[in-house]
Order: structure tokens, then C-alpha cells, then sequence
């Protein structure tokens, strides 16, 4: 399953991936992080953009900071647009503490524990983490 990383989770989502990398969880299943740029997203485009692209492509955006306002507001854009066949926007609830090795096994823990249950993933919205 690919991550579409938004652009203010860059850094940290390298500490992430590492984790996820050190954890065993890369021989186990396909884990990839997306840039904005490799899906030819500008760090400054619109959540609603954001969230067509990643659901295009069938990626689950992870983020931290997404708007909750306004009519292009991610969290507008999945109350309009968001079905029983989206997937969920996972968010960080605190991307500053994902330099504490201890916050971010636990982020890590619960990114895999959504995968493995895509299924029952599917249509919820955003899900908070960890």
C-alpha cells in the first residue's frame, strides 16, 4: 500500500519509514511513502486536489495538519466527497513528538495495523494516530 506523505511531514515521515523499515514490516508487505512531487502535486496545492490525487491512485494520505476550514478543507472535501470505496486519511496527532523513538513505534505500530485491516478502514474519513 502506498502513503501519499503530505509535504509538512517530510522529515519526520523519513523517522517513520525507518521505523517501519527496522520493525520487519517491509518483508512482510509492500509499505511505500509518495511525495507531493512524485505524483506531481505543488506543496501548496488545495486539500481538495490532495485528497482526488491520492484517491486516484489509491493511496492513503498521512499527514498532520490539514485544514478543517473552509470549502476546499480536507475535512469538507471527505464529508462532500468520501465513500464506503475511500480510503482514510491517517493523521498524525502530534508530528513534533515523532523524533521520541517511543511515539513514533507507536505511530508506526498503528500505520501497519491499518493496513492489515484496510478492509475495515475503507470509508471512515480521517483516523487519528497513534
Amino acid at each position: 500500500m502506498n502513503f501519499l506523505v503530505d509535504y509538512n511531514l517530510r522529515g519526520q515521515a523519513a523517522l517513520l519509514w525507518g521505523t517501519i523499515a527496522a520493525e520487519g514490516w517491509l518483508e512482510l508487505m509492500p509499505i511505500r511513502f509518495v511525495g507531493f512531487e512524485e505524483v506531481g502535486l505543488l506543496e501548496n496545492s488545495s486539500d481538495r486536489l490532495v485528497w482526488q490525487v491520492a484517491q486516484s491512485h489509491q493511496m492513503i494520505i498521512l499527514t498532520a495538519n490539514r485544514s478543517m476550514k473552509g470549502d476546499d478543507s480536507l475535512e469538507q472535501v471527505i464529508r462532500e466527497d468520501n465513500t464506503l470505496q475511500s480510503l482514510p486519511v491517517v493523521t498524525i496527532g502530534n508530528k513534533e513528538r515523532l523524533d521520541e523513538q517511543i511515539y513514533r513505534e507507536r505511530c508506526a505500530s498503528r500505520l501497519v495495523e491499518i493496513l492489515l485491516d484496510i478492509d475495515n478502514f475503507m470509508g471512515v474519513g480521517r483516523v487519528y494516530i497513534p
